[in-house]
């Protein structure tokens, strides 16, 4: 299977960065969200990320001007019916993703590759909303954030993926300079399984005034090698949506991943994170 036109629903964080290192690969690339503003937002975060990425010598000047030529964005996804592969990256939300797949399920051609970035639903449970001959050609591709620079992907078939879709998007992902790697469909895939263990139990000792936030993320960094202790990675990853993936963890593994009541709080308060301004840590002050 050839992929060489990548479409991408969600203009969001994660989608926006799929979008580039795809487009930085050599693929041409169709963006798509519910509203403009957020598309020129993507376009201009992306146009940032570029710029520095020059500065910083992780980007030449021709990469920036291929990754910027590559790109397009669309509100349409009927612009998709030319693409050889789609990833879905829009809210971690069931019945959101169902109603992408439903409008994918009308413009794609037959033989489009579909992957869903979810970082905890079961690949078959959304196989289901898609159109029964598609499931051979549907599986889940998990990436990391920031998308720009974190290497792996996690592949995951659902029962009825095609090992010759599975070839095929491990491919694709090495060519955008990743690393896949094979993981079976559980709720959870593999390291959020483990990551949300971690915080679970991070939290749990600020809770019990055992140490701050602060004085974890070193002790994290220095007697475990972390590059990022857990809390200043929680406020990069959202506070909100650490707690949506709990619960649906939650949901499907029982008391162990009980969401703790402190993140409960953090999140109802608006504590999300760096992007909220306020977390863990405070970004909004000088």
């Amino acid at each position: 299977m050839s992929v060489n036109i990548i479409g991408v629903v969600g203009a969001g964080m994660m989608g926006s960065e799929i979008a580039l290192v795809m487009a930085l690969a050599g693929k041409s690339v169709l963006l798509s969200d519910r509203e403009q503003a957020l598309l020129d937002n993507a376009a201009a975060k992306l146009d940032g990320l570029l710029d520095k990425g020059v500065a910083r010598g992780l980007y030449t000047e021709d990469d920036k001007a291929r990754a910027q030529d590559n790109m397009r964005t669309t509100l349409d996804l009927g612009d998709f019916a030319a693409c050889d592969m789609v990833i879905e990256a829009v809210f971690e939300d069931e019945e959101v993703k169902a109603g992408v797949f439903a409008a994918l399920d009308e413009v794609l051609d037959p033989t489009c590759l579909i992957a869903s970035n979810t970082s905890s639903i079961s690949i078959s449970v959304l196989a289901s909303y898609l159109d029964e001959a598609r499931r051979p050609r549907f599986l889940g591709t998990h990436f990391f954030s920031p998308v720009s620079r974190m290497k792996l992907v996690e592949v995951i078939p659902g029962l009825e993926t095609a090992d010759e879709t599975v070839a095929a998007v491990t491919a694709v992902c090495e060519e955008a300079g990743k690393t896949p790697v094979p993981v079976k469909d559980v709720v959870g895939f593999a390291v959020n399984r483990l990551i949300h263990i971690f915080w679970i139990e991070a939290i749990r000792l600020v809770e019990e005034g055992v140490a701050t936030p602060e004085d974890i993320d070193t002790a994290c960094k220095l007697g475990m090698g972390l590059p990022v202790g857990p809390f200043r990675l929680m406020d990069a990853v959202t506070n909100n949506l650490s707690l949506d993936v709990q619960e649906i963890l939650h949901e499907a593994y029982g008391p162990r991943f009980m969401p703790r009541p402190l993140l409960k709080q953090m999140v109802k308060a608006g504590y999300n994170g760096r992007r909220a301004g306020k977390g863990w840590y405070r970004y909004d002050e000088g």
